[in-house]
């Protein structure tokens, strides 16, 4: 391998740690990704509805805007209203996986739920590398949790290092 191998690679090097740490310094290490906690769409009505019944009562969620006369009130679709239940729940609760689970009903979205006047809350600013909330509710820990953040940490160093194989094997 000659000298252009090696410079190819410890450029990529660079550049994979500049990326990294300029994301670090803007945001503290925070991913711009925004994340909604929404039903499945190839759920069962009835698991919605049990699910939905379990995360507006002993889940806590505020389900006041998916009541009649509520925003995001539908009685006709119980997708959407499901997915607004398990969003809240999915922001207070941690921001993990098991957060967003429901009896296997609920996914993790990339793309805004939100219609009309019916604005779902998202992650972006929850969020953070440490593996601890920055906003929401002040108990929410997830230094012990698989956290979807702590994925794109991982990510981010395996990248590093997978550059970084080959500058210390030439």
């Amino acid at each position: 391998m000659g000298a252009g191998f090696f410079a190819g690679v410890l450029h990529l090097f660079l550049f994979c740690c500049f990326i990294s740490a300029v994301s670090a310094a803007q945001g503290g290490g925070v991913p711009s990704l925004e994340l909604w906690c929404v039903a499945k769409n190839n759920a069962e009505d009835s698991a919605l509805q049990s699910a939905l019944d379990w995360a507006c009562g002993p889940g806590g969620a505020n389900c006041a805007p998916i009541q009649n006369g509520g925003p995001c009130y539908d009685a006709s679709n119980i997708l959407r209203m499901a997915s607004f239940a398990f969003n809240d729940y999915f922001i207070k609760n941690g921001l993990t996986d098991d957060s967003c689970n429901f009896s296997n009903t609920a996914a993790l979205t990339s793309l805004n739920p939100s219609y009309k006047k019916c604005i779902f809350p998202s992650s972006r600013g929850n969020v953070n590398l440490n593996g601890s909330a920055t906003a929401g509710p002040a108990t929410a820990d997830m230094s012990a949790s698989n956290s979807i953040s702590r994925r794109w940490d991982l990510g981010s160093i395996s990248i590093c290092l997978l550059f970084s194989i080959p500058l210390v094997l030439l």
